[in-house]
C-alpha cells in the first residue's frame, strides 16, 4: 500500500539535504526506456542545485523509511530554458501562468502503489498554493514506437496522463539534450508537451 511510504515536499534546504539522492535515482531510473540516459551524479547535481535556488520548486519525494525511493520535480515554466519555454508560448499557454513539472523517478518495486499518482497530486496543490498558476504542463519524451531496444513489457504512460486530466499541447515539441546509452555525447532528443488547466 502506499499509505506505508511517507510523501512529503521539499523545497529549498529540504532539496539540498537530499540531493545525492535524488541525482542517484535519476540515474537509475531514467537509465531505462524510453530515456536510456547515460547520468553521471556530478552532472545531476549541478542540474538539480536550479531546485534549491528558485524559491518556488519543488521536489515531492517518496521515502520508504529513510531511504528515499521516488522523487518527482516542479518549478515555474519561466525558470526553465527556451528550448521548453518557447514551444510551449507558440502553442499558447501564458508561460508566466504555467507551472512545470520536470521529472518522476520511482525505483521499480514502488511501482503500481499509486505514487505516480500522488506525486501529480502534491504538485498540482503546490503549484495551485501560490494562486498565480492557470496551468500545469510537462513533456514526455518521443520516440519510434518499433524501435527495437523498447522492451516487450513497456506500456506508455499516456493513458495514465489521461486519467489524470492532461492532454497533449497540439504543436509544442520541445528538445533537451542528454548522453544516452551508447552515445559519445549529448544530443538532443524531441519531446512531447501535455497540459492542464489548474
Amino acid at each position: 500500500m502506499a499509505s506505508e511510504i511517507r510523501i512529503e515536499r521539499l523545497v529549498g534546504e529540504g532539496i539540498r539535504r537530499h540531493l545525492p539522492a535524488i541525482a542517484r535515482l535519476r540515474i537509475v531510473v531514467f537509465r531505462e526506456w524510453p530515456y536510456l540516459y547515460d547520468g553521471e551524479e556530478d552532472y545531476e547535481r549541478r542540474y538539480l542545485q536550479r531546485y534549491v535556488e528558485e524559491p518556488r520548486a519543488v521536489v515531492v519525494g517518496a521515502f520508504d523509511g529513510a531511504e528515499l525511493v521516488g522523487a518527482s520535480t516542479a518549478l515555474p515554466l519561466a525558470a526553465e530554458p527556451p528550448e521548453l519555454t518557447e514551444p510551449v508560448a507558440k502553442a499558447g499557454l501564458p508561460i508566466d501562468k504555467t507551472f512545470y513539472f520536470g521529472e518522476s523517478v520511482l525505483l521499480r518495486e514502488y511501482r503500481g502503489r499509486g505514487l505516480g499518482v500522488r506525486f501529480f497530486e502534491e504538485r498540482e496543490a503546490h503549484a495551485r498554493s501560490f494562486g498565480a498558476y492557470d496551468y500545469a504542463c510537462f513533456c514526455g519524451v518521443i520516440r519510434d514506437p518499433n524501435d527495437p531496444r523498447k522492451p516487450a513489457d513497456y506500456v506508455p504512460l499516456d493513458a495514465f496522463w489521461t486519467k489524470r486530466g492532461y492532454r497533449k499541447l497540439d504543436g509544442a515539441i520541445g528538445t533537451i539534450a542528454w548522453k544516452e546509452i551508447g552515445e559519445a555525447e549529448e544530443t538532443p532528443k524531441r519531446l512531447q508537451f501535455w497540459y492542464k488547466k489548474l
